[in-house]
């Protein structure tokens, strides 16, 4: 005879043959990252930085200076008249406006890093052409080690993104969805508890999390070179909690929410703060100190500091606990609360 197996083993079946079934999905779990990687990686390469664009306002001193400025490699230069000078730099065409006189006027924008290194460029290059003799000749060490790279920094982050996205977007997507078909209501008439129904979602969730952060991280590895430093078993158990993180977050923004535009506006509202505040394309630290700590506290800052931690610095499980525990917080009382105020309709 038949021995049926229990609700939750085949509730994960369902939806993870139901993901299978869904094509737009799978690219963005899969196709999406890589793409996104791939662009970025590519624009933020290892390669000499761009020339910043500057201008010389036309005088008897315009030709002489266009000279000394072209031997700097940071800077290309050009002649304008004065009028289109100004007008260029107040739409961003150039980074600086060096002026006639005795001595040269710079015009820039000074909270503009490229203005400012502009500016320090000009102003040595000028300096040399006038006669100044350096004190001293500065020895150069260049770093190419993996960490140092932008790649290093972004691909950790995109794979922090990619764990609190789909994580998210397939636990809030498919239980309102659910619910707008009904599906929800019928289950009510089953023995099965709400519990089952949730864990099984998050089941069928680390099917697809161990195969979407393989293809990442195979990808980095053969494409840029970034490498694994830190134990793989460390590794795996992040990106597990990570995911069990996101995911509870998921079922807790979906366990009221009746329509999938309504559920849309909740995971953007929450999301957004995360992409914006912790460090997947750039740093948080340029954010001021008085709100490092609750950026910190976010989920995905835990993550992406934690993964960047083992994959650079090969840091050890006891140096990513305090990021390990923040996630475990937020997975729990996400999955509880969400538990506690779930409804089948």
């Amino acid at each position: 005879m038949y021995k049926p197996r229990p609700a939750l083993i085949e509730l994960a079946i369902v939806r993870t043959k139901e993901f299978l079934r869904e094509t737009e999905a799978v690219f963005w779990v899969f196709g999406f990252p890589l793409l996104l990687a791939l662009a970025l990686g590519f624009a933020f390469r290892s390669k000499p930085p761009d020339q910043i664009p500057i201008g010389i306002v036309a005088g008897p001193e315009a030709q002489a200076r266009l000279e000394a400025l072209k031997k700097s490699p940071m800077l290309l230069p050009r002649i304008l008249d004065e009028a289109a000078g100004r007008d260029e730099l107040r739409r961003g065409k150039i980074s600086l406006l060096v002026e006639p006189g005795a001595t040269p006027i710079y015009r820039y924008d000074p909270t503009r890093p490229d203005a400012r290194t502009a500016r320090v460029e000009a102003d040595d290059a000028l300096q040399v052409a006038a006669g100044r003799k350096n004190v001293f000749a500065a020895r150069e060490e260049k770093v190419q080690e993996q960490g140092s790279r932008y790649i290093d920094f972004l691909l950790p982050g995109l794979l922090g993104m990619n764990l609190m996205g789909t994580g998210m977007w397939s636990m809030g997507f498919t239980i309102v969805n659910a619910r707008m078909r009904k599906l929800l209501k019928r289950f009510v008439a089953t023995p099965m508890r709400k519990s089952d129904y949730l864990l099984s979602q998050f089941l069928s969730r680390l099917v697809f999390l161990c195969l979407e952060v393989a293809v990442v991280v195979l990808f980095g590895w053969l494409v840029f070179g970034v490498k694994i430093h830190g134990s793989l078993l460390t590794f795996a158990l992040l990106c597990l909690v990570g995911g069990y993180a996101f995911a509870g977050i998921g079922i807790l923004v979906a366990s009221r929410a009746q329509t999938i535009e309504a559920v849309s506006g909740m995971m953007n509202f929450v999301m957004m703060p995360m992409w914006l505040c912790s460090g997947v394309f750039f740093s948080y630290e340029r954010f001021p100190d008085m709100a490092k700590p609750f950026i910190r506290a976010l989920p995905l800052t835990a993550l992406n500091d934690a993964l960047r931690a083992v994959m650079n610095d090969a840091a050890a499980l006891g140096t990513i606990l305090p990021n390990i525990a923040i996630l475990l917080a937020w997975g729990i009382v996400s999955f509880v609360v969400g538990l506690k105020i779930f409804r089948w309709q």
